[in-house]
């Protein structure tokens, strides 16, 4: 349903695209069980991570942009999603980012532009970290540079997927955390796996290692930031180098939160287009 509403919403000449090039749905077995893997387009490859217990139905609304610009896009489900298979328990982000290291090379393009969305942006620098040769560059969007959170945040984030909860409720801690002040919370209501964001956190909490945080240093990284975050501030350009390292660009969507995709996808897509282009 969320699906058709957000495909419904893009230009028609994207909608036509989209059409054409229906996306291949394959699956990768690996250890600990299956992987999902969404492909789209061809041409360079650019690799999707959602945020903490969503699906890669979040990135509905980019992908025909994407590929319309010349782009072949590897959308892997996180594990507890759409097929693939649960975390393991004491799973670390060098679990989760091998998960994806493996879609790569099955697949073949490397080295490629990784994407991770909030939380998918760990699982993303672990990736560029461990497996330096896949990745060509990184994309943070709407992202904290550590892996710390305010308190506060935190509850209203763990409120949002508590799906016992009324609606009500959710939307609030959802315009809280998440959305720029008028945008429509309510697009996140559905779509949320919470056994997912709690395995995700755990595996977070159980990475002890920091290194990864600075994979700037390797290579070239794009820093999407959501003018209304929240959760990440827009950091100043010196903020991202002292933190990240020299190698980052950074560019910021107004009237967007932490959500940022659902809230500017043609933004979102066309940072990530302009980053790509320049890449090559």
């Amino acid at each position: 349903m969320q699906r058709r509403a957000v495909l419904a919403a893009l230009p028609a000449a994207l909608a036509a695209n989209g059409a054409r090039g229906a996306t291949e749905h394959t699956a990768l077995d690996r250890p600990g069980g299956r992987i999902t893997v969404l492909r789209d387009g061809e041409g360079p490859t650019i690799v999707l991570i959602p945020s903490l217990g969503r699906a890669q139905e979040d990135f509905d609304a980019v992908v025909p942009r994407l590929t319309a610009a010349g782009f072949r896009v590897l959308r892997p489900e996180p594990r507890g999603i759409g097929g693939s298979a649960p975390l393991q328990p004491g799973a670390t982000l060098h679990d989760m980012a091998a998960d994806v290291a493996a879609v790569i090379e099955a697949q073949g393009g490397a080295p490629v532009f990784v994407a991770g969305h909030a939380a998918g942006n760990w699982v993303a620098r672990v990736l560029a970290f461990d497996r330096p040769e896949l990745v060509r560059a990184v994309a943070m969007l709407a992202a904290v540079t550590g892996t710390d959170v305010d308190p506060e945040i935190r509850r209203s984030i763990t409120a949002s997927f508590t799906l016992t909860l009324p609606d009500e409720e959710r939307l609030q801690h959802l315009r809280r955390a998440y959305f720029a002040p008028g945008n429509d919370a309510r697009v996140w209501l559905p779509g949320w796996h919470p056994d997912v964001s709690m395995a995700q956190r755990a595996a977070v909490a159980a990475t002890r290692d920091t290194a990864w945080q600075r994979a700037a240093e390797r290579h070239p990284l794009l820093y999407v930031a959501a003018a209304q975050d929240a959760i990440a501030a827009p950091p100043s350009e010196a903020a991202l180098r002292e933190a990240l390292g020299p190698r980052v660009t950074r560019v910021v969507i107004e009237n967007a939160g932490h959500a940022l995709i659902p809230e500017q996808p043609a933004a979102v897509a066309e940072a990530l287009i302009g980053y790509a282009r320049g890449l090559a």
